[in-house]
């Protein structure tokens, strides 16, 4: 919500061509509370100023010597082309539709209402006081978004560091189980496609297939999995011990993504030494 004193601090600027009217209406927001009024009589320093100062409100007279007001309002397009924060006054009935097409919020007509002119100038202010936080707000929302990406991408780089090293292999997969990121013989350590072996025992095919669907249960569960044990025999006939563990991976919207793990070569603590 907006506070009463952020619309009587607004910036607001008054552009007529009469000081008659630029006194009138100066006095009538100095009354009701206003404290940051901008005026002038010169149409062709509108757009200067607002640079400047981007005013809050602009109460813009249509009808002035030199350049008009809907001149004056192509000019502002090119500052503010998504919001145009212009009240335009206005003596002529037909000039009120085309004012609104060319990009004004709304207008008054002459001679002025003082309390119709209040109150639309009140609304005005708050609802561009509440675009200015919406576009603040958006716009913290993008930074802070782009910095947790930023956090996330180091987070991530750390960690698969952190993996390597402590780790003899490591890898990763997508949602659809095709690895994407492979360091070391997985294959062999997750035991796919491995088959029967030359010289690969019964007992060593069964613990395998048992390890195998242990990791098929917890993948389908989208559930993490530790220290799975494979064992694989090499062709020189010995044997080697892997263990591997992996866990879930998911994005931002908390959509599966896939897996990650590492994996360890045990065999000098899995198999005893032959003296």
């Amino acid at each position: 919500m907006i506070k009463p004193s952020e619309i009587l601090n607004a910036r607001i600027l008054i552009v007529d061509d009469q000081q008659a009217n630029v006194m009138l209406l100066e006095k009538m927001l100095h009354n009701v509370g206003y404290t940051q009024i901008a005026t002038t009589m010169d149409p062709h320093s509108v757009c200067p100023m607002h640079l400047e100062h981007r005013y809050d409100l602009i109460l813009l007279d249509l009808q002035m010597p030199g350049m008009d007001g809907f001149e004056v309002m192509e000019g502002l397009k090119e500052i503010e082309p998504d919001y145009l924060p212009v009240l335009v006054i206005t003596a002529q009935p037909g000039h009120k539709l085309r004012a609104l097409n060319a990009g004004a919020r709304d207008f008054v007509s002459k001679p002025f209402d003082l309390v119709e002119v209040q109150m639309r100038i009140r609304n005005m202010l708050e609802v561009r006081l509440l675009y200015r936080k919406l576009a603040d707000y958006n716009r913290l929302l993008e930074k802070t978004v782009q910095e947790r990406t930023a956090e996330l991408r180091e987070s991530e780089a750390r960690f698969r560091s952190f993996t390597e090293l402590s780790s003899d292999w490591y890898w990763e997969q997508d949602a659809q189980g095709k690895f994407t990121n492979v360091s070391g013989p997985v294959f062999e350590m997750l035991g796919i496609g491995e088959g029967d072996r030359p010289g690969e025992s019964a007992a060593v095919a069964e613990r395998n297939a048992i390890a195998r669907a242990q990791l098929d249960a917890n993948i389908a569960a989208r559930q993490p999995f530790v220290d799975l044990i494979y064992t694989h025999s090499n062709a020189d006939g010995s044997t080697q011990v892997l263990q591997v563990s992996g866990e879930p991976v998911f994005d931002s919207a908390s959509r599966f993504a896939g897996y990650r793990g590492i994996g360890i070569d045990i065999t000098e603590r899995a198999v005893p030494h032959q003296s």
